[in-house]
């Protein structure tokens, strides 16, 4: 986990000081590594297609190939550290400006369950946490159930998640990750001993799932070389784990599946998913060793997600609703056709998602691109919505796992307001501040403007922009711009604060997200608008963002720059093949960037999840157009931009050879003196390091690089 409690600033720049004349930074006259070519045809349907640097995919493998990967990228990352060097100084010097920043003591708001406090609380000088609890009352003698600062210690990386307290309180199950591949141990801790359990069950996705008995247990296994999540397996406390019960094996692998708990704690509830489709079963969870039902049988592009209140199951669902609407139906009659509408579904207006009470239904809502809660009280039928008053923010529902309450705790955040939880009582309306992200050293939220643009697409669409920098930056021709994206999997990027991100906004710079197509932002169909083969609506949006920047004056292609990572990297690479003159720098982290070759390799972790997302290379019309946008493919002898592509040796969501390839081929049809640099993380995967200040060293690095560009050496 890592928590964002955050901080202080140490230089800052005035607009004036920016607009100073500036060194260039000088670019020490270092050679970069060449890659070996082997020819390698992976053309179908009548194409030919050279891969000519398949072979950098040998790592996992252990071919012939594997040692020369490693020297490969380890002769990358030695380049990089060259081009750099004149920047090692102040990298130092921003990793511990935005470090301190975060206050290093710290606890978590304290969130009530089942008789007991639970929290977490962070250290001065530790990289992890403690997970503890109190019960009763928070007066009461602290209890540590881990200390993930001891169990990480040792460990390059190390990730303990999905915290899950029995039902009687006395046994813990967790899941560790020490590679980064997402690939857990579920280990089973006695709360009243100290003891761990030998019933160690691996490999695993971190969450798990207790019966009402105390001593069943329901997890998820994996595929340790696809990752796929394959089987529902039900472990019975103190019994060898490779006995355990399959109780339910997905066969669809473009599923994703897992297994959860009603808040009503009544039903155990098993959920697959793929991006189009969905199924749940259910099952009494006072009767572990009994069959799960389904739910609704999985229809044809039908998703729909379950909740039970009371006396009957909430039901979200698209079925006959682009954005979404909620239906109930009676505990004993699940099927669709017994499904009553509760809430319809709105053209301006997308419904993603709920959570119940016992007297209270909270319904998450987006409208004109921004999240907004609405409380109904199920009794009285009355509602309200809660008011948040700015004009770009993210605003959701936090851990609220007591049923019977009347208290929501929600989580408000925007560009320039810190992360703050809220306590917010459903019955009289009122509002308490439990805690705000404290950015050590200061923070005044009153020098910095945020803003809501929209630019307009070619077909008159209008596409939010959401901006930030700070008063005494002025806009114009000479200003730098970092322009952020993303637009898939209908993930919606909402305005959020950040400490580390003052860095940059204090020396000048401006920082806007685009909410391209692809994303879910404006509704539902943003994010048909911008898949399969609507996908290349995601790459001009972010085109006509920018271009829209520099027409407003608020930057130009020499002070603009582009980031964006994993699909968002994929972003990166085809504006950067559409548009190259448009942008002075790129930041591609863990960048999808060879999508063909990808999506026919049904061994790589995911690709069979996202046959709905990206189509299915084997059929000759997505083939082609996968391979027209494919950054991969698509790279020419041509003018770049400067360059940072970031991956991590063990990757489980973006292989680290799609960036390695990618980088490869640029270098050898790139026409230009710009810098193109590739930074591999040999010990980490696909979210970076594990620790609560590790992962700021990456942040520095790739703000030295911006930098750099501009001439900004303090």
């Amino acid at each position: 986990m890592r928590i964002f409690l955050l901080i202080f600033t140490v230089v800052i720049f005035s607009c004036n000081q920016n607009k100073e004349v500036k060194e260039a930074y000088q670019w020490p006259g270092a050679t970069p590594p060449v890659a070996e070519k082997k020819d390698h045809e992976t053309g179908m349907h009548g194409d030919k297609r050279n891969d000519e640097y398949y072979w950098m995919a040998d790592f996992f493998s252990k071919g012939p190939d594997s040692n020369k990967v490693v020297d490969y990228l380890k002769a990358e990352n030695a380049y990089t550290d060259t081009m750099m060097s004149g920047t090692d100084k102040f990298q130092e010097n921003l990793f511990a400006e935005m470090k301190g920043r975060i206050k290093e003591k710290d606890e978590s708001v304290p969130v009530f369950s089942n008789g007991y406090w639970y929290y977490t609380r962070s250290e001065e000088g530790q990289q992890y946490f403690k997970y503890c609890r109190k019960k009763g009352s928070l007066d009461a003698p602290e209890i540590v159930l881990l200390d993930v600062d001891k169990m990480a210690e040792g460990h390059p990386y190390y990730s303990a998640v999905g915290f899950n307290v029995s039902p009687d309180n006395k046994l813990l199950a967790y899941g560790v990750d020490t590679v980064s591949r997402r690939q857990y141990t579920i280990y089973i801790k006695n709360l009243e001993t100290g003891e761990i359990y030998a019933d160690a069950v691996f490999p695993a996705s971190g969450g798990s799932e207790w019966a009402n008995d105390n001593k069943t247990l329901f997890y998820t296994a994996t595929n340790p070389k696809t990752l796929l999540s394959e089987k529902i397996k039900r472990h019975t406390l103190g019994t060898d784990s490779k006995k355990d019960v399959v109780v339910y094996t997905e066969k669809d692998n473009s599923n994703y599946i897992g297994v959860g708990k009603t808040k009503s704690e009544k039903f155990i509830i098993i959920a697959s998913s793929a991006t189009m489709s969905s199924e749940y079963r259910i099952l009494d969870a006072d009767k572990p060793e009994g069959e799960f039902e389904v739910f609704q049988a999985r229809m044809k592009d039908v998703l729909y997600d379950i909740e039970h209140q009371n006396d009957k199951f909430l039901i979200v669902t698209n079925k006959d609703a682009l954005n979404f609407r909620l239906m109930e139906t009676p505990l004993n009659k699940t099927g669709v056709e017994n499904w009553k509408e509760v809430i319809p579904t709105r053209k301006d207006v997308l419904l993603e998602g709920i959570d119940v009470f016992k007297d209270y239904l909270v319904v998450t809502e987006r409208k004109n691109g921004l999240l907004q809660l609405r409380i109904r009280n199920i009794n009285t039928n009355s509602e309200h919505y809660v008011d948040f008053g700015e004009p770009a923010y993210a605003a959701y529902a936090g851990s609220n796992p007591e049923f019977n309450s009347t208290n929501l705790r929600y989580i408000y955040t925007s560009l320039t307001t810190p992360n703050s939880v809220y306590d917010y009582n459903m019955e009289t309306k009122a509002r308490e501040l439990k805690k705000r992200q404290e950015v050590v050293g200061g923070y005044d939220p009153e020098e910095y403007v945020t803003e809501r643009l929209y630019a307009t697409s070619a077909e008159g669409l209008k596409i939010p922009l959401s901006v930030v920098y700070k008063k005494t930056t002025k806009k114009d021709a000479d200003t730098p711009l970092l322009l952020y994206g993303y637009g898939s999997y209908g993930n919606s990027l909402d305005a959020a604060f950040s400490s580390s991100r003052l860095s940059l906004l204090d020396r000048g710079f401006v920082y806007a997200i685009a909410h391209i197509r692809g994303g879910q932002e404006m509704g539902r169909q943003w994010y048909e608008d911008g898949k399969l083969f609507k996908k290349k609506n995601t790459f001009t949006d972010f085109i006509t963002c920018a271009e829209y920047l520099i027409k407003q004056s608020y930057t130009s292609p020499a002070h603009l720059y582009a980031e964006g990572g994993s699909a968002g990297g994929l972003l990166m690479g085809a504006v950067t093949n559409l548009r190259p003159d448009l942008w002075k720098g790129i930041i591609a982290d863990v960048p999808f960037v060879d999508v063909v070759t990808t999506m026919l390799d049904e061994s790589i972790p995911l690709t069979t999840n996202e046959f709905d997302e990206w189509g299915n290379p084997k059929n000759k019309d997505s083939y082609d157009y996968m391979k027209s946008y494919s950054p991969y493919d698509n790279v020419e002898k041509k003018d770049y931009p400067n360059m940072l592509v970031t991956t991590g040796l063990h990757d489980s969501q973006v292989q680290y050879f799609e960036p390695a390839k990618w980088v490869a081929r640029l270098r050898t049809h790139k026409t230009d003196k710009n810098v193109l640099l590739l930074k591999t993380n040999m010990e980490y995967g696909h979210g970076g390091a594990s620790g609560r200040f590790d992962y700021l060293k990456e942040v520095a690095l790739q703000y030295a690089f911006l930098f750099a560009l501009e001439g900004i050496s303090k």
